[in-house]
């Protein structure tokens, strides 16, 4: 069997094609096998008024398609675009890997893939703009 397995704590919320679902009270696993679900971990959200950075502007995109907000063909240029100059800019081996990896999974539809893999360059993201800021 293949699709996304989710593994959910107690009380974790995850919105599937437009319902919030609420895990009860013991950690469990789901099994996704419906391709091209809309579904995101709200734990993992990023709302609206934290999108305050170019990472996680694009995270936000990805988002929006796992939501189901946003349209994938839009969504997919938009993505390449952001994760093209975050490339050019981010030259770390994590970033780079993590941002080349994102990229190939929006390219394969994976946008849960995608997103995972770029909130893995937000700390990086993070240290660079505090770095910035930094008298």
């Amino acid at each position: 069997m293949t699709g996304l397995v989710l593994k959910l704590g107690p009380r974790e919320r995850i919105l599937i094609n437009g319902a919030v679902i609420e895990n009860g009270d013991r950690r469990s696993r789901l099994n996704i096998i419906t391709p091209h679900a809309n579904i995101l971990r709200l734990k993992d959200a990023i709302h609206p008024h934290e999108v305050n950075t170019p990472v996680r502007r694009v995270c936000y995109v990805a988002q929006l398609v796992l939501s189901g907000d946003a349209e994938e063909t839009e969504a997919t240029r938009q993505l390449r675009t952001g994760i093209s100059q975050l490339l050019a800019v981010l030259r770390d081996r994590d970033s780079q890997k993590n941002l080349q990896q994102a990229l190939a999974s929006v390219e394969n539809g994976n946008f849960y893939r995608a997103l995972k893999l770029l909130r893995g360059v937000l700390p990086r993201e993070a240290q660079l703009l505090q770095m910035q800021s930094a008298p």
